[in-house]
């Protein structure tokens, strides 16, 4: 039976016709050259840019993976939430290097402060992470969403999934590829304002159902709403053992993470993401000047703390209705026979809700919210990959090539993600949970990105052999974790308990990206120093330590006492949110 009634498919119908409208009219005014197409002209407004990004962001790990985790963990995932301060560093510390050097892509960065090496290595490392991360878990939690709220959907054979998968994966593609940054930078902005009113109203009639918020601290108990819950469970010593015995892999496949872990190196795949990856900052690099660019992260900061209350409170709210009773059905779907959470089927936690606490037309405006959170994260990674594509390894290949021809190639490249991102999903359906997932995969690659980039910006004596070095070790060390871990995450298969690959895939993955982090700083500092010091004035500018008093004056007039006011204002919501959940 159908969970959405007429009013909620009218209600979604019109959410298309005005996304779909304001794409048609960026594609009926956009110039066929690179700037327009792929940093929409470069004159973005600080809203957009920070609406674009949090839209960006939350996408399906968290409709899906964080609720989930809130569903089984609680708050305990809200570490990773409350890195807003990251967007902060993007826009006081990188932006005025980013900005400056005029760029497209973050691999072009690396170029003009390194070599063009590093820019080759960095654009097919990330085309690769995206493939594995967010291409594909985009369409999977599209499915998920479908599955849940249209169970009876089916065409040619194929289930709901499958359905949703597509459709989304189709709707998305369709206006990236036609409109680019700038369709999808302005549909973003509309999209982060439904987003949140449909988030928002579901945590509102959670929490009436429940009967409030004391109700729900009551019934879920206060470790869900402990940020330290997971440091040391019961049963366990600590967690300091970087391999997981039989008692701490029952507990880390359950979602939880080693404190040390969490305390060290979420920040590093915090700051790769907030500040390096080409699919957050390409939105920032189609500001208008430095001073929007700035104050685009800063509002994209203040959304980023929203995620603990609209997505994480929500799971909570869900495992509060099942385990109480009050609401059997979310019971019979969530909840074991011993009354304990399926985690396979936590990850439905959120369309659950939408399809069994709200009523007819609030459920269309929601659902019409988590399209929104779909389609924007998948919108941004599709561009974000055609730039990377066209422009560092395209363009690279063919310089004489047209700004017509590169749009041209842009849109290929984009079609050709789908189509990979597609064939991808069959891992994601078999990885332990879409949002470990994706913070697994992303800690074996990030680390020699944040080295390279952070490294190269507050020591002008690092050099390229020193960023080749550490790149390629790097990326090393992560891919060969992330092929000991596949076979495991996707077939079940184990290896033999004691040997060498055993040892690599039960380490906690937080401390095996740590171990990278400090293999790839070592490499870098230790090859760099061995070998000549790099030209200063090519890379004028592009340091700390070669930037002119122009560089400083123009930096200091592009800001004013309120954007200052309102970052610190951002650190203390962090901090009170943390004292909060501390409890």
């Amino acid at each position: 039976m159908t969970r959405l009634a007429t009013i909620d498919y009218l209600i979604i119908i019109v959410y298309f016709i005005i996304i779909l409208g304001i794409a048609y009219r960026v594609v009926k005014r956009q110039k066929q050259n690179t700037d327009d197409y792929f940093l929409a002209g470069r004159d973005l407004g600080w809203f957009v840019i920070g609406a674009s990004i949090f839209a960006s962001n939350i996408g399906s790990e968290h409709l899906v993976g964080l609720a989930g985790s809130g569903a089984t963990d609680g708050v305990a995932l809200a570490h990773y939430e409350l890195h807003a301060w990251c967007l902060l560093v993007l826009g006081w510390v990188l932006a005025p290097f980013y900005m400056r050097s005029r760029i497209y892509t973050m691999p072009e960065f690396l170029e003009k402060r390194f070599s063009a090496s590093a820019r080759y290595i960095l654009s097919v490392i990330s085309l690769i992470a995206y493939v594995l991360t967010k291409v594909a878990v985009g369409i999977f939690a599209g499915g998920i969403v479908f599955g849940v709220l249209l169970p009876e959907l089916s065409f040619l054979g194929l289930n709901s999934f499958w359905v949703g998968s597509i459709m989304v994966l189709l709707l998305t593609g369709g206006y990236t590829v036609l409109g680019g940054l700038k369709a999808v930078a302005y549909t973003e902005a509309i999209q982060t304002v439904i987003l949140i009113i449909g988030s928002i109203l579901v945590t509102y009639y959670g929490l009436q159902e429940l009967g409030g918020w004391n109700s729900l601290k009551e019934i879920a108990g206060s470790e869900m709403f402990n940020l330290w819950k997971p440091l040391v469970p019961d049963g366990m010593t600590g967690t300091w053992s970087p391999i997981r015995t039989e008692t701490e892999m029952a507990w880390y496949f359950n979602g939880n993470y080693p404190w040390l872990g969490m305390l060290i190196c979420a920040p590093i795949i915090g700051m790769w993401y907030w500040c390096t990856d080409q699919y957050i900052v390409q939105r920032m690099l189609g500001a208008a000047n430095l001073t929007q660019a700035r104050r685009g992260t800063i509002a994209a900061a203040f959304f980023k703390l929203l995620p603990v209350f609209i997505f994480i409170i929500p799971g909570i709210i869900c495992f509060a209705l099942a385990s109480s009773g009050k609401n059997p059905e979310l019971a019979s779907i969530m909840l074991d026979a011993n009354g304990d959470v399926i985690n396979a089927n936590a990850q439905q936690a959120y369309p659950l809700l939408v399809a069994t606490i709200l009523p007819a037309g609030i459920r269309g405006i929601v659902v019409a919210g988590l399209l929104a959170a779909l389609m924007s994260s998948l919108a941004g990674v599709f561009n974000a990959s055609s730039t990377l594509f066209t422009m560092d390894l395209y363009k690279k290949y063919k310089p004489q090539v047209t700004e017509e021809q590169l749009v041209r190639v842009g849109r290929i490249a984009t079609v050709v993600m789908v189509i990979v991102g597609l064939l991808w999903i069959p891992v994601i359906q078999g990885s332990r949970g879409l949002y470990d997932y994706l913070q697994s995969v992303s800690g074996y690659l990030a680390p020699p990105i944040f080295v390279v980039f952070f490294f190269g910006i507050f020591n002008k004596r690092l050099n390229k052999q020193g960023c080749l070095a550490s790149l390629l070790v790097g990326f090393t060390m992560g891919l060969f974790r992330l092929i000991i871990d596949t076979p495991v995450s996707l077939t079940g298969h184990s290896y033999e308990e004691g040997s060498f690959l055993w040892i690599i895939n039960n380490i906690f993955f937080q401390y095996w990206s740590l171990l990278i982090f400090v293999v790839s700083s070592v490499v870098m500092v230790a090859v760099s120093y061995a070998t000549p010091a790099p030209d200063y004035a090519q890379i004028s500018g592009l340091t700390f330590g070669t930037l002119s008093q122009d560089n400083r004056s123009d930096t200091r007039a592009s800001y004013t006492m309120k954007d200052v006011m309102m970052s610190i204002l951002v650190i203390c919501l962090i901090i009170a949110a943390y004292a909060y959940f501390s409890g």
